[in-house]
């Protein structure tokens, strides 16, 4: 057993009363104590982390969002496993808004979820609050039984003491472990004494979700509640100019037609009576301050962009003299189309107006710059809006607006209507597709130097993409000397040993688009670059692509234990089984560190003679630290690597004169499960803490599958989404 002093924690009080107890610490640099109040089991409220009940249930109170990626599940497992509970008798709920108690550890003093550090903030933060529990229900039960605590077992929600044979539930002492002092140190589990953790368990969600109980904000009805659906302009940056709702008025149902800056929203009864009243609905827009240029454009200007030196995020060596004679030179470049994140559940939200106070309902993923946000909108006190986190169907980065965008315009909408009713807005699958944050359009231009014995002694890297950071409240502190780092992730930090490098970037301020992070951020360009380019360099120098990777990484032994994970498990060196008449095959190698997790991904394909593309297999080696649980790592990975596919085959938003031309998923399509290749998952074991898993499995894909394409055609991929055409042979 290795014991914690955890003396410095801000101590609390249990809440007292037929409800049982309930628990949380956190770190007191980050973290300002609360005080517990009594109250009865009616108006029990979640202010912690942990809370037993009389009826033997533990619920877990989670500062995370669930959108799918198990959260909840790993949550609850951290804190289960200290706790010595029993895996059925537990809960899990979302945590209200309040960072003072559930500040994201990794982020700062806000609240919040994204960049995959969920499990990787809690891991300590969690088993403690499960430690101090079972503690203190030891202590309740020792002071019952007149014996000395550690004669005391605890199992599976239950503690005995074996001598006396006496026994009781949690339940039955949770009243009594109220009044325990909270324990100034607590013993954390030996890993060879997990039960719970490196285990599969159920996922907490999935009964409710099967069942149809998971409350999502579509889900919320409130008295007298409207639902609103805005007519946003086509193009951004244009706004109204006049509107005529007299056909949208006479529509049964439409209870008020009135303008906000983003635009006219229609309020009904009903969703589908809001939406027709938007049909009717006649706006004059205001296109003087619209952006206007089409992705063509754009990416031209771009390609000139690359022309010139940008600002350096990174240079070792020198690069110019590795430049001046080299034996052989590659070169090339790389196009990444916006991306949108079409997320099965479009943006939504509740929120209800009052006097001193506004509540919220929806799938809550960035409390404190949303509370912050509605607070400076609403003329409120961030304490004064109470965000209630529900499910979220997906989001991959887009509700970590920080422009708490649909929330603003949700509040926007239930002020004009001075808070007469609480109001549901509800974007469409046409809204969310164009209603911008975008994963930025970029370009990057690479360029390799060889000596005569075909070494790898120079490497150039160019970026050209809008910054996802700039005007943001991360600027500050994530943009240093003009150098957004989400845009370089990937490329600055190039793990391979290159004796002369540089990486630049240009980051354009008179583009338009409204962008924000995507699945795996930088990542999800950076990867593909770097990785597909490498294989040129490779073929240039007449080395295998797995050969030169593992001597640029030879000072690296993580690295190379995942990349030979990964090759071994695919059969990297042997001959793949023959296609149909007119088809080729080829395997492909990439490798990726992100949200300090590293991915190597083996791809096999098979191209027909029409440039048709199958991706027949992906061979997947993660090392994401303790692995909490197995089961949820490889869904994890499995669901980025179809989130991933949709993105190389399909995804591409595209604008005509500042126009998105994509609506919905006919022109907009995800991969469909025909399409799907067989995953295989290897999770390299590891005692490290556990680091982020809900994105690294993205970048590696795409990569991959570039340089299995090139094995089978001699093709080069140089932009993304691809084409048919591309592979014509």
């Amino acid at each position: 057993m290795r014991e914690m002093n955890i003396e410095n924690l801000s101590r609390r009080r249990f809440l007292q009363g037929g409800a049982g107890l309930t628990l949380g610490f956190c770190l007191p640099s980050l973290v300002a104590a609360a005080t517990a109040e009594k109250m009865p089991v009616a108006t029990f409220e979640a202010n912690a982390f942990l809370r037993i009940g009389s009826d033997n249930t533990v619920t877990v109170l989670s500062k995370h969002l669930e959108m799918g990626q198990g959260t909840y599940t790993g949550l609850a497992t951290l804190l289960a496993e200290e706790l010595d509970a029993d895996w059925a008798q537990m809960r899990v709920e979302g945590a209200p808004a309040d960072a003072k108690r559930y500040n994201n550890l990794l982020m700062g003093p806000i609240q919040g979820t994204g960049g995959s550090t969920a499990m990787a903030n809690s891991w300590q933060q969690m088993r403690q609050a499960g430690a101090a529990g079972r503690a203190m229900l030891v202590a309740a039960a020792a002071r019952q039984w007149q014996v000395a605590a550690d004669e005391i077992v605890v199992e599976a929600g239950k503690l005995t003491h074996p001598a006396s044979k006496r026994s009781a539930s949690f339940g039955q002492l949770a009243e009594a472990a109220a009044k325990e002092a909270v324990p100034s140190e607590v013993k954390l589990k030996d890993p060879k004494d997990f039960k719970l953790i490196g285990k599969t368990a159920k996922r907490r969600d999935s009964a409710d979700k099967t069942n149809g109980t998971a409350k999502f904000t579509q889900d919320v009805q409130l008295p007298g509640m409207l639902v609103a659906v805005v007519a946003h302009p086509p193009q951004f940056g244009a706004t109204v100019k006049a509107f005529d709702a007299s056909k949208t008025r006479a529509i049964k149902g439409v209870v008020d037609v009135v303008q906000i800056p983003q635009g006219v929203a229609v309020l009904a009864k009903d969703t589908w009576s809001a939406k027709l009243g938007r049909d009717a609905l006649l706006v004059t827009w205001d296109d003087s301050a619209a952006f206007k240029l089409g992705s063509d454009e754009i990416l031209a200007r771009y390609k000139e962009l690359a022309k010139t030196p940008g600002l350096v995020a990174r240079k070792e060596g020198d690069v110019a003299a590795a430049f001046a004679a080299p034996a052989k030179v590659v070169r090339a470049s790389y196009d990444f189309p916006y991306l949108a994140h079409a997320a099965m559940e479009p943006m939504n939200c509740v929120i209800q107006l009052k006097p001193d106070a506004c509540e919220v309902w929806n799938g809550e993923q960035f409390q404190t710059v949303d509370q912050g946000n509605l607070a400076h909108l609403l003329g409120l006190k961030p304490e004064q809006v109470k965000l209630n986190m529900l499910y979220a169907g997906g989001s991959f980065g887009r509700r970590a607006s920080t422009h708490s965008d649909y929330l603003l315009e949700a509040a926007h909408i239930v002020k004009a209507i001075n808070g007469r009713a609480p109001v549901k807005l509800v974007w469409l699958r046409e809204d969310d597709m164009r209603g911008g944050y975008y994963r930025p359009l970029f370009h990057h231009a690479l360029e390799a130097a060889l000596d005569g014995s075909g070494k790898l002694v120079g490497w150039k890297h160019r970026l050209v993409g809008q910054s996802i950071l700039a005007g943001s409240p991360f600027e500050a502190m994530m943009v240093k000397d003009g150098i957004d780092h989400v845009s370089v992730e990937g490329a600055a930090n190039l793990p391979y040993a290159i004796p002369n490098l540089t990486v630049d970037l240009h980051t354009p301020t008179d583009i338009g688009v409204p962008v924000l992070w995507w699945r795996s951020v930088g990542s999800s360009h950076t990867a593909f670059s770097t990785e597909a380019f490498l294989d040129e360099v490779a073929a240039a120098a007449g080395k295998d692509p797995l050969t030169l990777r593992q001597e640029l990484l030879a000072a690296h032994p993580r690295y190379l234990a995942v990349l030979k994970l990964a090759a071994d498990k695919a059969g990297w060196g042997t001959k793949l089984k023959a296609g149909k008449a007119g088809e080729r095959r080829g395997r492909g190698i990439a490798i990726h560190e992100s949200f300090h997790s590293i991915v190597a991904q083996v791809a096999e394909v098979t191209v027909s003679k029409d440039g048709s593309l199958k991706v027949d297999r992906m061979v997947c080696a993660v090392d994401c630290g303790t692995a909490i649980n197995p089961d949820n790592i490889r869904s994890q990975v499995e669901g980025g690597i179809g989130f991933a596919l949709s993105a190389v085959l399909h995804g591409e938003i595209t604008l005509k004169e500042g126009r998105v031309e994509q609506g919905n998923f006919d022109g907009y399509a995800p991969l469909r499960i025909g399409e799907m290749p067989k995953v295989e998952v290897h999770i390299v074991p590891s005692a490290a803490p556990p680091t982020g898993i809900g994105e690294p499995g993205v970048p590696p894909v795409a990569p991959a599958v570039a340089n299995a394409i090139a094995a089978a055609t001699g093709k080069r991929v140089h932009r993304l989404p691809i084409r048919p055409a591309d592979l014509l042979a």
